[in-house]
Order: structure tokens, then C-alpha cells, then sequence
């Protein structure tokens, strides 16, 4: 349990933010192979004559569809690759491509055209791969990026290693075994008692840059504006008014819009999902800004917490735990402790659990408005007294005990279901 004088706890909460809540521009995935594109090519010292770059499937999955921000509109994994190499500035990590300007853009779009970029899958069987060689007469430079989105786990020069660390197929970051190990009312009591102007920075970044890139896909028509639908066809409501923001941001990030997000378990839509709706709640119900905090502490470390059992990618739609956080933060926004928290979750994971991942792309914004739904009915159902009980389908009696079932349905029980989404993805590629 967690106290006021846990010291370690508390650092490791605000450790947990602080790796988790950082700005990406673009879906975290191609970003991800851009960033190693550019690492490769500063390895190298110059710009290769050829690239050869080994994913993942699930890279590949979450690669194809979505367009990559700041490039004119291209799509791929290989786009991706010009994109780090012509323009990239790897010391911006996942905002690698934040700073492209037209020139930068005709380079990228030149460099795919006339260098050849080969791309295959890779075969080190983690689930989160990227391999890059880039060559340039004899020389060459080889960079892997696995685990995570930034987790470099090797970088190589002409034989020469001059880095190289050990990496686990499913590392996630060095806080790992934390997210999945602290509970529920720890996260609810750390939010209660953290000291706001530790995490306050945070959390100013992540209202600002996800409220802005929302307003963004509310304002204007990026992939097939479920946001802006929705208000259309429903209203304005408090209720739906949280999920069309969320979606909104969703359509502008998965359609190029260039502003950047903080992300949440290494996604943009994730850290959005779990985010705007709590900030939409607290502005309708004009709820103090040190509520609304507390709130985000909760909905993020809920987030990640649901997601670390998980894993990074997989066949189950990340979206769905953090639309469980959106529902759990915006229950403590309005005054629920522990219990009503608790209930909200396990409601939530009875409704949406089993929704599948099929890769970034335009209807990411309908499945995180989805999400948010399914987060929101949770909370109203705890609010007048009703839950859904261990023993029914999937859940266990104990919030804890149905998050590690649904852990363990989403990393060993849909491995199957992700190699057959990813068999009909490259079919239609």
C-alpha cells in the first residue's frame, strides 16, 4: 500500500510520467524507424547509397497505412527510412521529422525515389524490431532499435560495435516491471497525496499539445473526421463532447497533421485517449485546475499500468486501456475514490476487451472514440450502483486479478489473432 512517507513509491511514479509523458510528432511506430534512419546515417557520417531495413511484423502492421507527418503525404516503412536519412535530426528522438521544412520535404520524396531502400522482415522474433544497415561504397553502419520506441540496443560502424546492451522482447522501458506490478490503489493514493509541482510540468505539456492537436481535427477535415462527425450527429454534450475531442485528435494524427503529442505506453492515440476526455470533463464541469491534475495522474498511470501486462504491440487494441484510464480519471475527477475507481475499470475491460489492433491508420479515431465510450459507461454504471462481477466471461473478482486476465488474453491469447491480421494486411499491401 502506498503512503505519503513511501518515498521509493512516489520517486517511481514520478519516474513512471516522466518516461512515459514525452512529445512524439506522428504515429509512434514509423516515427520510430525514422529515428533509427537518421541514428544510422549520423553513424555512418553520411548519406547512403543504399538501405536495407529489417521490422517486425507488428512494425510493419502499425507502419503501412498511416502517413508519416512532414513528408508531403508518404506512406511505408520505406518512406519512413527517406524521411530519417534526408531530413532527420536523430537527437530529437520521437520528434525526429518535428523541424522539416519544403526543402527537407523535396529531399525525402528524392531520396526515396532514386536510392534503393529494401525492405524485409525481421527474424530476431521480437515482437518490437527495427534493424537498419545503411552502406555507402565499403562502408557501412548498422542500428537496432528493439523493445521500445527509443531502447537503442546496437550501433555499429565498418565491424567496429560502439554500443551494444542486452534487450528482452518485451522491455519497455526501465520502469517495466513497475507498471505492471504497482496496483491500482497505490495509483489512486499517489494522486492524492503527490506533490503537484513534481509532475505539474508534465502535465501542462500534455494538456497543451493534445488540446491543440484535437482543436486541430475538430477545425479542419484530416482522414475520415470521426471527430467532427460525431459532434454533428450527437451533440455537444459533456459525454460526447469526451469522445469527439479525443477522435478528433486521432483523425489529425493518424492523417500527417504535424503538431506534436505527448503519448502515453508509446502512443500518441493512447496518450490522447487517456488524456482529453479527463480535460474536456474538468473544463465543462469547471473543475479546478489541481483536480484536473490529480485526475491525469490517475487516468495515465491507470493507463500504463493496464497496458504493461500487455506489452508494447500486440493483436489488442491499446486504445481500450486507455479509454479505461479516461474513465477512471474523470470518475476521480468527479469525486470518486478507490472503490467507484476499481469498479469503473473492471466495467470498462468487461465491455471493450478483445477489440483488435490492425495497424495505425484513419479508423484508429473511431476506435478510440470507442473506447472512451466504453470508459464512460463504466464510470455511469459505478456512479448508480451497478458493476459487472468476477466470474462473468473474463473477469476475476479483484480489479488486479481481472487486469492480469486481460493481460494474458491480449499478449498470449490473440499472438494467433496478430499473425492472422498481419497475413491480411500484407495480402492487400
Amino acid at each position: 500500500m502506498l503512503f505519503a512517507m513511501d518515498t521509493q513509491i512516489y520517486k517511481s511514479c514520478i519516474a513512471i510520467l516522466e518516461e512515459e509523458l514525452v512529445p512524439a510528432m506522428g504515429c509512434t511506430e514509423p516515427i520510430a524507424v525514422a529515428y533509427a534512419a537518421a541514428l544510422a546515417r549520423d553513424t555512418l557520417g553520411a548519406i547512403p547509397e543504399a538501405v536495407e531495413v529489417a521490422v517486425s511484423d507488428s512494425i510493419l502492421k502499425n507502419v503501412k497505412s498511416v502517413i508519416v507527418p512532414n513528408t508531403g503525404g508518404m506512406r511505408g516503412v520505406a518512406a519512413a527510412v527517406a524521411a530519417g536519412i534526408a531530413a532527420g535530426k536523430a537527437e530529437r528522438l520521437l520528434e525526429v521529422i518535428a523541424d522539416v521544412d519544403d526543402a527537407g520535404r523535396r529531399a525525402m520524396a528524392e531520396y526515396l525515389k532514386s536510392r534503393p531502400i529494401r525492405v524485409v522482415q525481421s527474424d530476431t522474433g521480437c515482437v518490437f524490431d527495427i534493424g537498419i544497415r545503411v552502406t555507402k561504397g565499403t562502408d557501412y553502419a548498422f542500428v537496432r532499435i528493439s523493445g521500445h520506441h527509443t531502447n537503442v540496443v546496437h550501433i555499429e560502424r565498418n565491424g567496429e560495435v560502439r554500443f551494444d546492451k542486452q534487450t528482452a522482447q518485451e522491455e519497455q522501458g526501465a520502469n517495466a516491471a513497475l507498471k505492471a506490478q504497482i496496483s491500482v490503489r497505490e495509483i489512486v493514493e499517489f494522486a492524492d497525496t503527490v506533490d503537484l509541482a513534481d509532475v505539474e510540468e508534465l502535465l501542462a505539456r500534455q494538456i497543451d499539445y493534445n488540446t491543440a492537436i484535437a482543436e486541430e481535427g475538430l477545425k479542419n477535415d484530416y482522414g475520415a473526421r470521426v471527430g467532427k462527425i460525431l459532434l454533428q450527429a450527437f451533440g455537444d454534450d459533456v459525454h460526447n463532447l469526451a469522445k469527439a475531442t479525443a477522435a478528433a485528435g486521432s483523425d489529425a494524427r493518424m492523417n500527417g497533421c504535424e503538431l506534436p503529442v505527448v503519448i502515453v505506453s508509446g502512443s500518441g492515440n493512447q496518450g490522447m485517449t487517456a488524456s482529453l476526455p479527463v480535460i474536456v470533463y474538468a473544463k465543462q464541469y469547471a473543475l479546478p485546475r489541481e483536480r484536473l491534475l490529480r485526475a491525469l495522474v490517475v487516468s495515465d498511470l491507470i493507463t500504463v499500468h493496464l497496458k504493461a501486462g500487455i506489452g508494447c504491440l500486440s493483436a489488442y487494441c491499446g486504445a481500450v486501456s486507455a479509454g479505461c484510464g479516461a474513465g477512471a480519471g474523470i470518475c476521480y475527477l468527479l469525486g470518486g475514490g478507490y472503490d467507484e475507481i476499481a469498479h469503473t475499470v473492471v466495467n470498462a475491460l468487461a465491455i471493450e476487451s478483445g477489440v483488435i489492433c490492425d495497424g495505425a491508420k484513419s479508423s484508429c479515431a473511431a476506435k478510440v472514440a470507442s473506447a472512451v465510450e466504453a470508459g464512460l459507461v463504466g464510470m455511469e454504471m459505478t456512479k448508480r450502483g451497478s458493476e459487472f462481477r468476477g466470474g462473468d466471461g473474463i473477469l476475476e473478482k479483484g480489479v488486479e486479478n481481472t487486469i492480469r486476465n486481460v493481460s494474458d488474453l491480449a499478449r498470449i491469447g490473440m499472438r494467433e489473432t496478430n499473425e492472422e491480421i498481419i497475413r491480411l494486411m500484407i495480402k492487400t499491401v
